[in-house]
């Protein structure tokens, strides 16, 4: 599935929170509706079998309750995708990355293993830290073989870890930093792996066990001799470089992945390095844009809802400038595309009680003309607006109300592009006041029920994200009639 991901590690954010976030975008050419729903233990399945693929398995006894994000129509599965559990674990799933023929002829995709479908289900309800999920996927991973290649996210309250997948059963993870932040397009992205710490302490890289003999047996390491000849051993290696040995280096990845990376960082970094020109550090277009940075500047909620609805604004790559040269806009593949489904980013917040740490916002249709909503994440169930989501079109839901704006303000962009600049703004601001005001009256007096507490106030907030998204609806639905093509300036004979 085609996507984005951005990691940040506590050191990094704004408020000292864990940040882990991601679009999920349909395939080209169709537009998955998509629902915010909390799965509760009643309802998680004690045997699961797949739609998409022969897989399934018996899952254990004791599941706990968790938010996720799947698909409105259950024809092709569950997809789960981005949710948090009740002991503030979270999990984003899939990051659909590549690999290239070698590894791939090593260990070939399992035609009835794990996919993307399925992971979000097995994993996140049975995880009690982002350690937990790293080896509870990784062993699911070796047992059952995958599909296809995926990138998965864990987090907790102190550490954030990024999941790769090796083949079909082999697998690599490595921490986030705890100082800097981690973008993520369609591509196998962790750069360098530490095998000491990984066969140690594994305080910042994991993998599955076989994983040195599976290189050397398959010549997957390119590492170059040393002046002497010499090349360390595997085991002993601080940073082996993985995008050489597993991952692509396809001309489409050129276009499709490496643009993505290079204006986030360039966003987040913009005086770290020189990203355009003839004497630039990195381009759009190389394949050594760092899997990890730190950032210049703390990272906020509203830096990454801007990141992963880029379109390359400010560039002469933006499909909707006006000026510059035309043969470059639309060059490369965007991070705010029109098949976005929703755009998740989920906080987990250091500073408050255990109760309300996790809030997850959320979005829906194409991220450039959406708006990020506030939910609390420890409740039984979530708003209508955002739960009730099928294939009927209508504007009392929030999917298909974005849609409907993406889809009418994307042709009249410079007469639209300020309602929907103010109804961003809008709805952060008023989101982010909903959130320190509930928190403190969570805190001053601690309510006898938690999760009805929580639920009215999400309640509350879906009302207001209800109530201005009629709004833009109704700017943009007047810019877009104004232009129509039939239209005369004379009303009256």
């Amino acid at each position: 599935m085609p996507c984005t991901t951005i990691l940040a590690g506590k050191n990094a954010t704004y408020n000292g929170s864990t940040m882990m976030a991601r679009n999920e975008d349909s395939g080209s050419g169709e537009f998955t509706a998509k629902k915010f729903i909390v799965v509760n233990p009643c309802d998680q399945p004690r045997h699961y079998k797949s739609v998409m693929s022969d897989f399934e398995i018996d899952l254990p006894e004791n599941p706990m309750r968790y938010t996720a994000m799947p698909n409105a129509l259950s024809n092709e599965g569950i997809w789960g995708e981005a949710g948090v559990n009740e002991e503030n674990v979270a999990m984003s799933e899939t990051e659909t990355i590549t690999s290239n023929v070698r590894v791939l002829g090593a260990d070939p995709l399992v035609k009835n293993g794990i996919g993307e479908e399925d992971l979000l289900t097995l994993v996140l309800p049975y995880i009690h830290s982002a350690r937990e999920g790293v080896l509870r996927l990784g062993a699911l991973h070796e047992k059952y073989g995958t599909y296809e290649m995926n990138g998965v996210g864990f987090q907790d309250i102190d550490e954030v870890w990024w999941f790769e997948s090796v083949g079909g059963h082999h697998w690599i993870a490595k921490k986030v930093p705890d100082d800097s932040y981690v973008v993520m397009p369609n591509q196998l992205g962790i750069d360098s792996f530490d095998f000491m710490d990984a066969f140690g302490d594994r305080e910042e890289n994991m993998c599955s066990e076989d994983l040195i003999q599976f290189i050397v047996e398959n010549d997957l390491d390119l590492t170059m001799p040393d002046e002497d000849g010499e090349i360390v051993e595997l085991a002993a290696r601080e940073d082996f470089d993985v995008r050489g040995a597993f991952g692509s280096h396809d001309d489409s990845d050129h276009v499709y992945n490496t643009p993505r990376a290079w204006y986030m960082e360039k966003y987040l970094n913009p005086n770290s390095f020189i990203w355009e020109g003839e004497d630039a550090d990195f381009l759009p277009d190389s394949d050594d844009i760092p899997w990890s940075m730190v950032p210049e500047r703390k990272i906020t909620v509203e830096d990454v809802k801007y990141v992963l609805s880029s379109h390359f604004q400010g560039t002469k790559y933006d499909p909707y400038g006006k000026y510059g040269d035309p043969s470059h806009k639309g060059q490369f593949r965007p991070i705010g595309i029109n098949r976005n489904n929703f755009v998740a980013l989920i906080e987990l917040r250091p500073n408050v009680p255990e109760e309300i740490m996790a809030v997850e916002w959320i979005a829906e249709g194409s991220n450039v003309f959406n708006a990020f909503v506030p939910f609390y994440a420890n409740i039984t169930k979530t708003p209508d607006y955002l739960a009730r989501t099928d294939a009927e079109v209508t504007t009392d839901n929030f999917y298909w109300a974005n849609r409907l704006i993406g889809a009418l303000a994307d042709n009249h962009w410079s007469m639209c592009n300020s309602h929907i600049e103010r109804y961003q703004n809008s709805v952060h601001s008023k989101g982010h006041r909903f959130i320190n005001e509930f928190d403190r009256q969570f805190i001053n007096a601690r309510p006898e029920n938690v999760q009805k507490a929580l639920e009215e106030n999400n309640e509350e907030i879906a009302a207001m994200a209800k109530e201005e998204t009629a709004a833009v609806l109704d700017k943009v639905l007047y810019e877009a009639s104004m232009e129509m093509k039939n239209g005369f300036s004379r009303s009256d004979a």
